[in-house]
């Protein structure tokens, strides 16, 4: 699929982040675009600039769908049918993605379950209600969005990662499975994994707010105790910071993360759309994720090790 124009690409996630780039080049290209998310305010969002920045004739749609829920995938799919007009889809981008449930041991089992739910069977069950419309297009390409952490389960030695890394894991099995199941069963189906390094996304800001996370400002000197420990087992003096100060020092960290990325969701949204038109069934995003594979690769026992 070297060209967007006139296909119709399904979008999860796209209220900010790579699933916003993703719906702003592919619409300027000419591709019909429909796309979800949980807040609807970011979708709104989404569909002003993509109503400015899409080539004409270009179909935009915007739809609520908590992508955790089987059933509001499936009235996803049908809306979109409804208002494309439409017996097929050319692209789906499984794409949306929340980072709670860090540890299995102290994890909320609720915030656990609702983190996997979203980051594995968000994607299962979005193949699972398109892939009828995909088997009726003359091409089709399922873009399943993993991670580093599909590879490297944690965030570091003093970081565990549990129920994200288990659900991008699931994606990359999943994906390479499709590669030959396609390939047999449905030969004009294509499948591409990604895995991005950092790219500058608010998963941080979406998954607490999500979860009804205190913003830094708002935490009790309770969390900001146990975020204190935690810094100290990383190896990072607090000695010299109040409470305050480790208040400010998570809300800069968190504004950091998006302004300060090495890979911002319009670059990774290129190197995306350039690993689908050269039929790339795995798409490196970003410096970081090409290092970590070749380490995961060469060492990974030594992924592992805390020293």
């Amino acid at each position: 699929m070297k060209e967007f124009t006139g296909k119709l690409a399904v979008i999860t996630g796209g209220g900010t982040g790579m699933g916003r780039a993703l719906a702003r080049q592919l619409v300027a290209e000419g591709c019909n675009v429909a796309t979800c998310d949980i807040f609807d305010a970011n979708l709104a969002e989404t569909l002003a600039l993509c109503e400015r920045e899409a080539a004409q004739g270009v179909r935009i749609s915007t739809h609520h769908c908590d992508v955790g829920s089987e059933e509001q995938i499936l009235a996803f799919r049908d809306e979109v049918v409804s208002r494309h007009e439409t017996d097929h889809i050319n692209l789906l981008f499984n794409n949306a993605g929340i980072a709670g449930g860090g540890s299995f041991v102290l994890s909320d089992r609720d915030e656990w379950e609702r983190t996997f739910d979203i980051c594995w069977f968000g994607v299962y069950h979005c193949t699972r209600a398109f892939f009828p419309l995909l088997m009726a297009s003359s091409e089709g390409h399922i873009i399943n969005t993993s991670s580093v952490n599909g590879f490297w389960a944690h965030l570091g030695p003093e970081t565990p990662h549990t129920a994200y890394s288990s659900a991008k894991f699931a994606v990359k099995g999943f994906s390479e499975a499709l590669l030959t199941d396609l390939r047999l069963n449905a030969p004009h189906i294509k499948v591409s994994v990604v895995m991005p390094g950092h790219v500058g996304t608010h998963i941080g800001i979406n998954t607490s707010k999500l979860f009804g996370h205190p913003t830094a400002n708002e935490m009790s000197d309770a969390e900001v105790d146990s975020i204190r420990a935690r810094l100290n087992r990383r190896g990072i003096d607090t000695d010299g910071l109040d409470n305050d100060g480790i208040r400010a020092r998570i809300a800069q960290q968190r504004t950091d993360w998006v302004e300060k990325a090495p890979v911002s969701p319009a670059q990774a949204a290129g190197i995306i759309l350039d690993g689908v038109r050269n039929e790339e069934w795995r798409i490196l995003v970003g410096d970081d994720a090409v290092n970590l594979d070749e380490r995961a690769r060469k060492d990974p026992k030594g992924l592992y090790d805390p020293r």
